[in-house]
């Protein structure tokens, strides 16, 4: 195997971890409560703080990546998630489980944007396609996999299992980083914007907590609705920020670049749906059709299957038709796909159900494909550390909207029929997150023809103009070649 495979196969770990650790938690609320002695209700704040964990430390994985090394900071970050894993595992109070959770989020949140970093700088663009194709899989398989795996061992094993499966993946993980991961780190790193740090990670956090619990419904509306909000005005001034210093911790300016542009905000809408997915289908599946955990995560596993069988053809494919025609008429039929379970009832055959949703994990794994690997496409080296960073935050935002808003069509389909929930409130939640998610052909559909040529393959075709597919604009200052240790 190929020393390029082999990184993407480190970073898949990482990814692997991290997203099934945002959802496994769920489905083991119950039995964790049991043993503790507490009300399930209250183990909430372990899943809300390791998200809040993750939000705040995102956007300063690209400065440590920079200033300590990308191999350095990746292996200690997996370190740490892993340690933090066995705690959680034998935890012997819901304190030290809360505490042991934000710890393994500040983990994840060096561990996965570092882990994207190491591949694009170790990854020819000829060769992105294929490396994004094993790493998009986590993204993928952990959210929709975690209930079921979450329920698998709490019927057959214990809740302890969730963490400590965690165990084999990070000790792989760092030994495979120090044998095949070149020691890369940058000459000078430029100051870290402390202020830029904490109104941009506070910000991201408001809004993560506030969207998940609008999900979740732990809290009142009202507090959730507080605590988005103030996030919201934190982004706000750090937008103002950003553009007044020479060197931001999340370079805005990145923005102007089509297909970085493209990547955010298109990307952004699409995983909208697709961060609702997970939380309406279990739904639907146990409270709308009465399956337990087990059952309902079988279904909804062939989404996951789905994405493998895409993998071997993403770049096949993007080399055929390019990135502006799969982006567009692929995130068509991935938002249909979406939408199509909006025909799901209790007389709906599994075999249809589960029809459906592998063709649509199909279409999902060659979309984030493509939308990950053509963020890279026409950046330099220097943008790549603060362009990762840029990217786990937006994605962690997309997806936390995702939630709120599938949890906030529920609400108002409720209210509209007198307070209860029923199987046919689903239809148009699932509708709408349809919807959404087809907005962002609108963005990729402003793409150049040739968008991300060198990337795809598809390099014979040369764009008409030198600025048709952009380039990384100018950075405030210029950030010195990279070195060995």
């Amino acid at each position: 195997m190929s020393r390029r495979r082999l990184i993407a196969l480190i970073v898949a770990c990482a990814l692997f971890m991290q997203n099934l650790d945002s959802t496994v938690l769920g489905t083991a609320l119950p039995a964790m409560g049991a043993s503790f002695g507490v009300n399930p209700l209250s183990l909430h704040l372990a899943m809300t703080a390791y998200l809040l964990s993750l939000a705040v430390f995102m956007p300063i994985s690209g400065w440590m990546a920079d200033r300590f090394g990308a191999r350095r900071v990746f292996c200690w970050a997996v370190a740490l998630f892993t340690l933090a894993s066995i705690v959680c595992g034998i935890a012997p109070n819901v304190p030290i489980l809360i505490a042991a959770r934000i710890v393994q989020g500040i983990g994840g949140a060096m561990m996965v944007p570092v882990a994207r970093l190491v591949l694009v700088r170790n990854v020819p663009k000829s060769e992105l396609v294929e490396a994004m194709a094993w790493v998009t899989m986590p993204a993928l398989v952990g959210p929709v996999i975690g209930p079921l795996v979450g329920g698998f061992f709490v019927t057959y094993a214990s809740w302890h299992w969730i963490f400590w499966i965690n165990i084999p993946f990070g000790i792989l993980a760092i030994a495979m980083a120090l044998a095949f991961i070149p020691a890369i780190h940058e000459e000078e790193a430029p100051p870290l914007d402390v202020r830029g740090f904490i109104l941009c990670g506070l910000g991201v956090a408001g809004v993560v907590f506030g969207l998940e619990n609008l999900g979740d419904g732990v809290l009142p509306f009202r507090v959730s609705l507080i605590s988005a909000g103030l996030g919201g005005i934190l982004l706000a001034l750090y937008v103002y920020h950003a553009f007044r210093i020479e060197t931001p911790l999340i370079n805005l300016r990145l923005l102007e670049v089509p297909t970085f542009r493209a990547s955010i905000v298109g990307g952004g809408l699409f995983r909208i749906g697709v961060g609702a997915l997970p939380f309406l289908l279990p739904l639907l599946m146990q409270i709308g059709f009465g399956k337990d955990a087990l059952e309902s995560g079988a279904i909804t596993f062939s989404a996951a299957a789905g994405a493998l069988i895409m993998k071997a053809g993403v770049g096949r494919v993007l080399s055929r038709f390019g990135f502006r025609n799969v982006l567009v008429w692929n995130g068509l039929l991935a938002a249909l796909s979406m939408a199509a379970c909006a025909l799901f009832d209790s007389t709906t055959p599994y075999w249809v159900m589960v029809g459906i949703l592998l063709v649509g994990g199909v279409f999902r794994s060659l979309q984030f494909t493509a939308i990950n690997t053509i963020a890279f496409a026409d950046l330099d080296n220097r943008a790549l550390s603060n362009a990762t960073g840029f990217i786990s935050m937006a994605q962690q935002l997309s997806l936390s909207i995702g939630i709120a808003f599938g949890a906030t069509i529920l609400h108002l389909m409720t209210v509209y029929n007198g307070g209860e929930l029923t199987t046919k409130d689903f239809a148009p939640a699932f509708i709408a997150v349809g919807f959404i998610s087809a907005l962002s052909i609108l963005l990729f559909s402003k793409l150049h023809r040739d968008a991300g040529a060198e990337v795809s393959g598809r390099s014979h075709h040369k764009p008409s103009t030198a600025g048709a597919m952009g380039a990384t604009p100018p950075l405030p200052k210029q950030a010195p070649e990279t070195v060995e240790d």
